[in-house]
């Protein structure tokens, strides 16, 4: 009777252990990330992944405020000038320009001699300098021409250091009027001539040289240029704008111009 109690008693025993054994082993299967229910039955749950090097967006409405606070900051950009078109423009030539030595296309400087003031802003100061161009040189015809040079100018330093590029009307001088020389030059070529005809032949020679002595007069006069056309150093000269200039500030004001 005890025998059979405790062979009974050791398969109970080894059936209990099977039992618990078999239970560890479905626990321990579950799937990766997922949480066994507790004893009172409440749902596994799960986290999030979140990276480590995600950033936090900025809140709505903050997108470029520093960008907006600079730009109320940071002083806005002059408005530009616009020198109008017939403006004149008053400088003193840096060289003697000739029609003896001056060629078209040559370049020149001046300086201004009267400050340009627009809307009480100094846009140029006197004594700014001023580049020209010679457009034409003439040495004029014989007896009937005159020599004649034709100056402009292309650009002029502005107050603000920036050089300023236009165009001017030309503007143009003439050599002076020969005519009186000119009849000098016959009226003596003539008396030498009627001199040496009154000693070779008398009256009729005298005529007869007279007339041969003014026609080599003329001869000569016809053979000479007349004077050249000079425009010498420190002439003043005006000129014109021929196209309005947009100049881009800041310019000082004029009244600066008069403390200087």
């Amino acid at each position: 009777m005890s025998v059979r109690s405790n062979c009974f008693s050791l398969i109970l025993l080894g059936a209990l252990a099977f039992a618990g054994a078999s239970c560890n082993k479905q626990v321990a299967t579950n799937a990766p990330g997922e949480t066994p229910a507790d004893a009172t039955g409440a749902a596994p749950t799960t986290t999030a992944y979140t990276p480590a090097n995600a950033s936090t967006p900025a809140p709505s409405g903050s997108t470029g405020s520093t960008g907006g606070l600079l730009s109320k900051l940071l002083p806005k950009p002059a408005p530009p000038v616009q020198i109008p078109a017939g403006t004149a423009l008053h400088v003193r030539l840096g060289s003697t320009l000739s029609t003896k030595t001056a060629q078209p296309g040559e370049a020149f400087e001046a300086t201004l001699n009267e400050p340009i003031v627009i809307d009480g802003a100094r846009i140029a100061s006197r004594g700014a300098t001023a580049r020209g161009v010679v457009v034409s040189s003439d040495d004029g015809g014989r007896v009937k021409g005159r020599a004649q040079i034709g100056v402009r100018l292309t650009s002029l330093m502005l107050a603000n250091d920036k050089e300023a590029a236009f165009q001017t009307a030309p503007v143009y001088r003439e050599a002076p009027g020969t005519k009186k020389k000119d009849a000098v030059k016959v009226g003596i070529a003539s008396g030498i001539g009627a001199a040496i005809g009154a000693i070779a032949g008398g009256g009729k020679g005298a005529a007869i040289g007279a007339g041969a002595g003014a026609g080599a007069g003329t001869g000569v006069v016809l053979a000479t240029h007349g004077a050249p056309a000079v425009i010498p150093v420190e002439t003043l000269l005006s000129f014109k704008l021929s196209e309005p200039i947009e100049a881009q500030g800041p310019f000082p004001a004029a009244a600066q111009a008069a403390q200087r």
